[in-house]
């Protein structure tokens, strides 16, 4: 059961985003943007390394090798899910309209469903 709604979670994200994609409310040539997205996919690539070899699943299924502790793990719980967010967040801002802030609100549900 939690598993399909790991996959819900992640499937609400995805569509999440590509509906952002596809209205254009995602990217910004604006540098109020532009900076957090870069740092949401540096948070993103520093917690994949941090990571390491553990490999990505579709549906949240814990690995051997025990919970990770170090890196932005020692600070963020979900390091990957809130560099998703805050690249959702900072498009959304940057291109506001109400339908903007309705598929962002699905990519964070979306976030938050795959946590729990």
């Amino acid at each position: 059961m939690l598993q399909a709604f790991s996959i819900v979670g992640y499937a609400g994200m995805v569509a999440g985003l590509i509906g952002l994609v596809v209205t254009r409310s995602l990217l910004s040539p604006s540098p109020l943007a532009i900076v957090p997205q870069v740092l949401a996919v540096l948070l993103m690539i520093w917690a994949r390394v941090t990571f390491g070899r553990r490999s990505f699943h579709f549906a949240a299924d814990p690995t051997a090798g025990g919970l990770v502790t170090n890196g932005p793990y020692r600070f963020i719980r979900h390091p990957i899910y809130t560099a998703v967010c805050l690249f959702a967040a900072a498009g959304v801002a940057a291109n506001w309209s109400w339908p903007a802030a309705a598929i962002g609100a699905v990519v964070f549900a979306g976030a938050l469903v795959r946590m729990r």
